[in-house]
């Protein structure tokens, strides 16, 4: 545990203030519960950024810690409620100097003055580039040590000083702990074999009015020769959201070692970067966040197809992605059908907006929080126990900042821009409401499944044959009603199309075979290849 150390103006203050807000006579409203945070050591300079307060009863933390030595008290998605935080926003807070975090403010579950009295532990975690809803605790933020003490009216709360900003760790190349040893064998040749192909949008820089950069990665295959006439099918894959540029080496570690071993086709990779300050961007052109779709479409890849020995033609260009990634490939194939040559989407946000995670958002009074039967709508699952609902998760994303969080990012992408510059929220985060003026410019440009059935007559000649979408029937965010929905849409314009519900599989294990982690890549893999070498694919990958 780190030491904590306290400035000394700080260590004369009580780090508990409290006030009414009127009098007891007038309001039983509780007392505001304020504790003192310090900038002591982790920066010699002056810092801005998103400061967060988080608390855990005592006693449960140091059941869940090794050796019952709490190192950090954080949020846990699928655990929502078992920490407390509260937020403010700082600007100029210069070395020594204190400020006051309102626990009873912007505050989740509730205010802290609410809480079950008890010891807790409490850390305090400055994010200076408002990345936390998407990143989670990161290097270069800035973190006090954890520190102990009562909750209850009229109790001091220990003073947090910050004294430490995480190391920021600049090895893309870094796998994850649950790698597979064959994939950690492979990354020296994986990444050898992987080359930067991020170039400057002149699209997206004439929007911003300052250079914007696609940023992409190209894996080529074993034997791949740039002067030789051979020419390879390229995927293009994008990941979900978390996902950034400097986290794709398991990815590719993966592809690089099935293609090496025989259990993948040889075609060319190109793992693409859909992250941006806001969430992920879906390659989706917007009036938030700019021409990603034209920036790929008429820039990227043809800048790509005169470097590298693609097929560049759309029966040689396919399209992965899974969750966030897996609705923005979705979305490229029905957007520019004339370009890919089919999509194998897997588990995607939802492509039609009657079932939005299990609401209808064109229902009379749609709520986001409430069925109506009273009942509070569920977000996240593990088979058939509840682990979250949406109120829940909308107001954690809300304390931990304005940016980066799931459902600002669905308004950076869906919705149309305000007065103020922002994009118009498609719910209200106090109540849960559905604005139907914001839902119906969402349905007119970005629902998957109406646009398609508007459009159908002209998409069909190009469009036909290439979706296919895969998601588990206990998929953890109920991804799969708005596949079943999509998938109706198609049959009943006569469609052909490929839907798959894989019996009780979730969001996180969809793609998983035995001990095999990757089996249903694999098997995507030579689908996608028997299109593009029709007679010289496998029909299974080997194993299957």
């Amino acid at each position: 545990m780190l030491l904590q150390r306290v400035a000394p103006a700080a260590a004369l203050a009580l780090g508990l203030y409290t006030f009414a807000l009127s009098s007891p006579a007038q309001n039983a409203t509780p007392p505001h519960h304020f504790i003192r945070v310090t900038l002591d050591g982790a920066s010699d300079q002056p810092v801005s950024g998103r400061l967060l307060v988080f608390a855990a009863q005592a006693q449960a933390a140091r059941a869940e810690a090794k050796d019952g030595k709490v190192e950090e008290v954080d949020t846990n998605p699928f655990d929502p409620t078992a920490v407390a935080v509260a937020g403010r926003e700082v600007s100029g807070l210069t070395p020594g100097a204190s400020v006051m975090v309102d626990l009873d403010d912007v505050a989740f579950p509730s205010g802290f003055s609410t809480l079950p009295a008890g010891d807790y532990v409490f850390q305090a975690v400055l994010d200076p580039d408002h990345s936390y809803n998407y990143l989670g605790r990161d290097g270069g933020d800035l973190v006090s040590a954890v520190a102990e003490g009562p909750l209850a009216a009229g109790k001091a709360l220990p003073n947090l000083s910050l004294v430490k900003r995480l190391p920021v760790h600049d090895d893309p190349w870094r796998l994850s702990s649950r790698a597979p040893q064959a994939v950690r064998d492979a990354l020296p040749q994986a990444k050898a074999q992987t080359h930067d192909a991020s170039m400057v949008s002149p699209a997206l820089s004439a929007f911003w009015g300052r250079p914007i950069q696609v940023r992409a990665r190209v894996l080529v295959p074993p034997g791949y020769d740039a002067k030789a006439a051979t020419r390879y099918p390229t995927v293009y894959f994008t990941h979900g959201f978390t996902g950034n540029y400097d986290r794709l080496a398991g990815n590719i570690a993966t592809v690089w070692q099935a293609m090496a071993s025989g259990q993948m086709p040889k075609m060319i990779w190109v793992f693409l970067d859909e992250s941006t300050p806001t969430g992920t961007h879906e390659f989706a052109d917007s009036v938030n966040n700019g021409p990603w779709g034209t920036a790929l479409t008429e820039e990227v890849i043809p800048a790509l197809e005169r470097e590298y020995r693609m097929d560049a033609k759309p029966s040689g260009r396919f399209l992965n992605g899974h969750s966030s990634g897996g609705w923005a490939t979705l979305w490229l194939q029905t957007r520019y059908p004339k370009i890919f040559g089919g999509t194998w989407s897997t588990s995607p946000d939802p492509s039609d907006f009657h079932d939005f995670t299990g609401v209808d958002l064109y229902a009379p009074d749609a709520n986001l929080y409430t069925r109506a039967d009273g009942s509070p709508v569920p977000l996240i699952r593990d088979h058939g126990k509840v682990i979250a609902n949406m109120e829940t998760f909308a107001r954690l994303e809300r304390v931990l900042g304005p940016y980066g969080g799931q459902m600002g990012s669905f308004d950076w992408v869906f919705s149309p821009r305000g007065q103020d510059g922002a994009p118009l929220p498609m719910f209200d985060r106090d109540t849960g409401k559905v604005d139907p003026k914001v839902v119906a410019y969402w349905h007119a440009h970005y629902d998957i499944a109406a646009r398609v059935a508007a459009h159908w007559p002209q998409l069909k000649p190009d469009l036909d044959g290439k979706i296919h979408l895969i998601v588990g029937t206990a998929d953890t965010f109920y991804l799969d009603g708005a596949a079943h929905r999509f998938k109706a849409v198609l049959d009943k314009l006569g469609a052909k199309s490929d839907f798959r519900f894989l019996p009780d599989r979730t969001h996180f294990d969809l793609y998983k075979q035995g001990d095999d982690d990757s089996a249903l890549l694999k098997k995507i893999a030579w689908e996608m290849y028997a299109v593009a070498r029709p007679g010289q694919a496998r029909t299974k990958a080997p194993g299957q």
